[in-house]
């Protein structure tokens, strides 16, 4: 009979052979880290505890102006009070974010070589000057007029070599320094002026706009901010597990991705009543509401009922008898994302936006889940 030892040995030996990643799985999948990312644009202070679930918080918003990146003083002030949370949660990041829906100057901005050295100049100056950590560049969108801003065919092409120049000029001016850089970016058609492969070496990474799927330019209602097709979705629906394919066959990294979550709901009118509302058309569009609005006066309230989507993973509201619609995001919807985020091994849950989520109660949901 062979020795202890000497049965033991092959196994050893076996064991050492494996790379340092093998060895390292069931650690680093237990303390693999998601990013919790925020955009603000609050007026109110954000409570000590929710700074404290945040690892990113992306200030919104500066303007293209002149074709350079611009803060009004108002929003600087908010700025600086966002960037002094760092003394007491130094691992928080915070970033400017720069356009938004209808914000235009980019098209004209990325036209030229020349043009695009003015913008990145431009950034790197502010965020030098703000002490911020980096840029989000929410361009909407490029190569597309929907928003009422300026595009050209070109822009996919002049998109590229803004980011590109962006990222050269970050780098150089840092100092050592690394400035984060990330982009707002849509899915589905709306992201054909992107070429995605191209930008994402130049990025940390996308934020992806999984929201607002249905809204006042749609023909239909829908859960606006889905994670998978409902049964009576078109076979062309967004949804957030679809635009998170759609960046992975463009051959961005999973680390890269990371999609978001709507602290709001949107409300449709005069809704044809077939299916309780989902997937019909409507009359007009109603507004939107903000997380507290929707606890406070619509779910399971004043007639509307709450039901659960199984297939798409979201919740949404209908009343019978007015015919009024509302999708929205709640911490059913998120624990799934969330589920999904890890599946996928993304890079964590973005979110429009901190003033929709006074009490945190989303925002905790999002940092629990993603534990």
């Amino acid at each position: 009979m062979p020795s202890r030892r000497s049965r033991f040995l092959p196994a050893l030996l076996a064991l050492l052979a494996l790379p340092a990643c093998a060895l390292a799985t069931p650690s680093a999948a237990a303390g693999r880290h998601y990013r919790v990312v925020a955009y603000d644009t609050a007026q109110q202070p954000i409570a000590a505890d929710d700074v404290g679930r945040i690892d990113t918080l992306i200030f919104a918003f500066a303007q293209v102006v002149d074709g350079r990146v611009v803060l009004a003083p108002a929003a600087r002030e908010r700025l600086r009070q966002r960037i002094a949370l760092k003394a007491t949660h130094p691992g928080l990041k915070v970033m400017v974010s720069v356009g938004g829906w209808s914000a235009g100057g980019f098209s004209e901005a990325a036209a030229t070589a020349a043009g695009r050295q003015r913008f990145a100049d431009s950034a790197a100056a502010l965020l030098a000057d703000t002490h911020a950590d980096g840029l989000d560049v929410d361009w909407e969108y490029p190569g597309h007029h929907e928003s009422g801003i300026a595009s050209s065919p070109e822009d996919r092409t002049h998109f590229t070599a803004l980011l590109g120049m962006l990222r050269a000029t970050l780098d150089r001016t840092g100092h050592g320094k690394h400035y984060l850089l990330s982009i707002a970016a849509a899915d589905g058609l709306f992201v054909d002026g992107i070429d995605i492969a191209a930008v994402a070496p130049s990025l940390d990474w996308f934020n992806l706009m999984t929201y607002d799927f249905c809204n006042a330019m749609t023909p239909t209602t829908c859960n606006h901010t889905g994670l998978h097709a409902s049964k009576l979705a078109p076979a062309d629906a967004r949804t957030l597990a679809r635009a998170v394919r759609q960046f992975l066959a463009a051959g961005v990294p999973p680390r890269k991705l990371v999609p978001g979550v709507a602290f709001y709901g949107r409300e449709f009118a005069e809704v044809v009543p077939a299916h309780d509302g989902l997937f019909q058309r409507y009359g007009h569009y109603q507004g939107g509401h903000d997380w507290p609005q929707l606890k406070a006066d619509f779910i399971d309230r004043n007639g509307y009922v709450r039901y659960w989507d199984a297939q798409a993973d979201a919740p949404y509201l209908w009343n019978a008898a007015t015919r009024r619609f509302i999708s929205y995001d709640d911490p059913q919807s998120i624990a799934a994302k969330a589920a999904f985020v890890k599946a996928e091994h993304l890079g964590g849950l973005m979110y429009w936006e901190q003033g929709s989520d006074p009490d945190g109660e989303l925002l905790g949901a999002i940092w629990r889940d993603l534990q």
